[in-house]
């Protein structure tokens, strides 16, 4: 053997490597956040490179080498947010994250992204009319507010983004158009244009010029954008259904669109370190809101690229919106979960694009769609399920939910086909493309159990009518009992007016909050499904390749939706009241939520005496959780369950009452640092990211967090004592307080009264909750604070768990 000519004294040290298992150092894109920054809110030139420096130097003492930093450091964030993205091996990465200085260190991991009639629905207008109570009247439309959106980017040649109208750019814009490579341009309405990728280049590699742009090839951030901030365009309907004005909720604002999502790359489109630059750059330009319809995580609070983001857009004044999720109704799925967020759930509004299914034995479901086309001949067809229509290589479980390649023509030709949906699968135009390749007339689509009763008008290539779980289940259940089953499928229609509207959408995330149950959330909901706006242009409206129709405006569902919503109102607000905090802004949207019994009692003042006006007056308002039939909300339309506040929040949006709170629950940037404190952070990693001198108080609790919502996860055998603090923001007056107990909780308030002698006034009370059973309740109780002046009524949810 050849060891044996090797001399004796090297054989030991030869087999110890021989036998040692190689290791790689894998390199990984990480973000490293290290606070705030001590130069001002206007940095110069010298200030932002000497930031840089600053960051390849402390990166460049891990790694020996100054130069070895800059060629991995990819973001140096240097406005507001101090920290820097780089590649990194993960002991490099865990070394930083020791340093004193650091507060954060953390992977660039990526986020999913999650019209003509909903304005009417929440009282801004009345049959395209604007009420003088309108706060649309009162708040000049949102005018020359500014709203960011950070998404997929924006289609400037949509006329929900023309400039017709409007003044000049305001003063304070401090923002660019950035240099696009495919023409995309500003004017007076889209005042701004950004786009970051360098996060997602550490994944997929170099990218080539078509990156280089904030033009919208999904259609997304299209959509968002002009929910919130959209300007007035007549006429516009989805292949003719829901035909009518779209606007966003601020019409007279000015847009910016900060373009970080791009197409999926191993089914991510949205990276953590493309969302701080974004954030970075926004609070920068000098935005009033940023809407943020992406899926932050449950990470801890300083380890999730929004919550940061949020936080030093807070800190300057920017009320920040963010989505709550897709992945309801299962408990504890709401996502972004920082207080300094206000997150928005989704609800219906009373409008519904409706295909009736007709069976062979006369029995008539009510399903929904948007398909383009009805059936080829106004007769009933054969209907077959997918199960028994597949091809002989595939199996029923793939058959039945019409996976590509699964469907056999000759079995499905000519016929209506039956296509399951299970839970959580969010590709129903693809299944209507295969039933449509696979030559069938039409499709119904059926939910499984678990889906229950989500079902989703779609921009489908052939008609479809999509039934809930019971139905489905029905129509399974005709099939098999005879041999030639039939049916028929009504062209899609728009009926208006539909109850109960609105209900808490079975897709919306639900509470309760898993990263600090002492916070509500959602915080509120808004309507999120069937939502018309505009849209991208460079795609088809179901998204896939081979659908070449091109559409101006397009129908879309999600907390996506809900979440522009609540930001087109921020603005208003926003533009109503300019000195408000973004916590007063947040505070006045929560707890004016309420149902919409109140836009249809607007039509009745003029015929009512005043003793029933203020009969109807005083049922709005108490009425916190009841929808237009004077029902309580449900969590869906079918099975009649009462939502509750993991469900709702505060409740559902209500705009008109927001701008005339009464009372408003405030926090500022302190309060905040008391509530991180009060979560186990250090004083010196709060002083980094605060920029200030601060001591944590050490009588502060979570239960003195002045939240305008209420939750209580640790009551055990002795009470608990919540204390808030409310601020007048009305005219002066007496409040007195009214109590819906939960169940087997003993409320108890002190004082039951307070005056207000000016605006500005402060008053703080207490909150006293006990079991009134030892042991009790078990699971979460919900119950309801309100106070009122008579004219005012200021309600927080309460949510109450024993342990």
């Amino acid at each position: 053997m050849v060891l044996s000519t090797l001399p004796s004294l090297l054989l030991p040290v030869l087999l110890f490597f021989l036998l040692q298992t190689p290791t790689l150092s894998i390199k990984k894109s990480f973000i490293v956040y290290l606070g705030a920054h001590s130069h001002g809110p206007d940095p110069s030139s010298v200030d932002l490179d000497s930031v840089r420096k600053f960051h390849y130097d402390f990166l460049g003492s891990f790694l020996r080498s100054n130069k070895s930093a800059k060629d991995v450091i990819f973001y140096s964030y240097t406005r507001h947010i101090n920290g820097f993205a780089a590649i990194l091996e993960e002991e490099e990465a865990a070394d930083i994250a020791e340093h004193p200085n650091v507060i954060s260190v953390f992977l660039n991991k990526g986020s999913k992204l999650e019209t003509t009639r909903s304005w009417n629905f929440l009282g801004l207008e009345r049959n395209g009319l604007i009420p003088s109570h309108s706060i649309w009247m009162k708040a000049r439309l949102g005018e020359d507010t500014i709203i960011a959106n950070i998404d997929t980017g924006v289609w400037p040649e949509s006329k929900s983004f023309s400039d017709e109208g409007l003044g000049p750019v305001p003063s304070k814009w401090r923002g660019i158009c950035q240099h696009d490579t495919k023409r995309v341009r500003c004017n007076r309405k889209l005042i701004g244009t950004r786009y970051f990728n360098n996060g997602l280049a550490m994944y997929a590699g170099p990218l080539n010029s078509s990156f280089s742009t904030a033009r919208d090839y999904d259609g997304h951030g299209s959509h968002t954008l002009a929910t919130a901030a959209g300007n007035f365009v007549p006429g516009v309907s989805v292949f003719g259904n829901g035909n009518g004005t779209a606007k966003g909720g601020s019409p007279r604002a000015r847009v910016a669109a900060y373009k970080v999502c791009w197409p999926p790359y191993e089914g991510v489109q949205c990276f953590d370190a493309d969302v701080l630059a974004a954030f970075d750059a926004a609070i920068s330009d000098g935005v009033d809101i940023i809407s943020v319809s992406l899926g932050g995580g449950t990470e801890e609070f300083f380890k999730n690229s929004i919550s940061i983001g949020a936080f030093h857009a807070v800190k300057h004044g920017i009320v920040v919106v963010s989505a709550a999720g897709n992945t309801g109704p299962n408990p504890g799925t709401v996502l972004n979960l920082s207080p300094w967020l206000l997150t928005v759930g989704a609800g219906t509004i009373d409008r519904e694009f409706t295909s009736y299914v007709s069976l062979g034995n006369k029995k008539h479901l009510k399903g929904v769609s948007l398909s383009a086309k009805g059936l080829p001949s106004e007769k009933f067809y054969p209907l077959v399920s997918a199960a028994e229509a597949k091809n002989a290589n595939a199996s029923t479980a793939e058959a039945i939910i019409c996976q590509g390649g699964t469907l056999d023509p000759r079995k499905v030709k000519g016929k209506i086909l039956v296509c399951l949906r299970e839970y959580n699968d969010n590709a129903r135009t693809e299944k209507s493309w295969q039933a449509d390749m696979a030559g069938a007339v039409g499709m119904i689509l059926v939910n499984d159990e678990q889906s229950g009763n989500d079902v989703v008008a779609d921009p489908h290539v052939l008609l479809v009518s999509h039934v809930n779980y019971t139905d489905g289940k029905y129509i399974f259940d005709y099939i098999k009992s005879t041999k030639t089953p039939m049916a028929y499928l009504t062209r899609v229609k728009t009926e208006l007016g539909s109850k109960p509207a609105p209900f808490v959408a079975t897709f919306s995330s639900r509470g309760p909050n898993l990263l600090e149950q002492g916070i509500l959330k959602p915080d509120i909901i808004a309507p999120g499904v069937s939502i018309i706006a505009a849209y991208t242009e460079a795609v088809g409206p179901t998204s896939q390749i081979s659908d070449t129709r091109r559409v101006p405006f397009n129908v879309q569902t999600g907390s996506s939706m809900s979440c522009p919503h609540a930001s087109g109102i921020a603005g208003l607000l926003r533009t109503l009241h300019p000195d408000w905090s973004p916590a007063a802004i947040k505070s006045a949207i929560m707890t004016t939520g309420t149902q919409h019994l109140v836009f249809f009692i607007d039509q009745l003042k003029m015929k009512c005496t005043s003793a029933f006006l203020a009969l109807l007056t005083f049922l709005t308002h108490a009425a916190t959780t009841q929808d237009d039939s004077m029902e309580p909300i449900l969590d869906d339309s079918s099975s009649y369950v009462k939502a509750t506040p993991f469900a709702y929040g505060s409740g559902h949006i209500q705009p008109n009452k927001a701008m005339d709170p009464g009372l408003i629950y405030n926090l500022t940037t302190l309060d905040y640092l008391n509530f991180l404190c009060a979560r186990g952070y250090n004083e010196t990693m709060i002083k980094s990211f605060s920029n200030s001198t601060y001591k944590c108080s050490k009588s502060f609790s979570l239960a003195d967090f002045n939240y305008p919502s209420i939750a209580v996860p640790n009551l055990g055998e002795d009470s608990v004592t919540i204390n808030r603090k409310v601020t007048n923001v009305g005219s002066p007056g007496t409040y007195r307080v009214h109590v819906k107990e939960p169940s087997e909780v003993e409320v108890l308030i002190k004082p039951r009264r307070l005056k207000f002698k000016r605006i500005g006034e402060v008053k703080k009370f207490k909150v006293i909750l006990k079991a009134k059973v030892k042991g009790k309740p078990q699971g979460y109780v919900f119950g309801e604070l309100i106070w009122s002046d008579g004219s005012h009524y200021v309600k927080s949810p309460l949510a109450v768990k024993h342990y």
